[in-house]
């Protein structure tokens, strides 16, 4: 099962709008360890550049996205 799933990408968003957004990825679970504790509101990531991207509490901007904010560590990415 493992060879039928795409490889992680460095960066990826979950915001089909987005550049960084691969479909084809989302079909499988995946898990996210941001500084060693397991994160599952993570919004977009990049490993080499070690950011998450997470919703900032329930605050949406003017067309109703929420607002994201940036937190710099240490990004792990798997399938589960």
């Amino acid at each position: 099962m493992s060879d039928t799933r795409p490889a992680l990408p460095d960066h990826l968003s979950i915001d089909p709008r987005s550049p960084h957004h691969v479909a084809a990825v989302f079909e499988h679970d995946i898990g996210i360890l941001f500084n060693g504790k397991d994160r599952s509101d993570v919004a977009e990531y990049c490993i080499s550049e070690g950011w998450v991207k997470v919703p900032a509490g329930k605050t949406v901007d003017r067309k109703g996205f929420p607002l994201l904010i940036k937190l710099k560590g240490q990004v792990e990415v798997f399938y589960r």
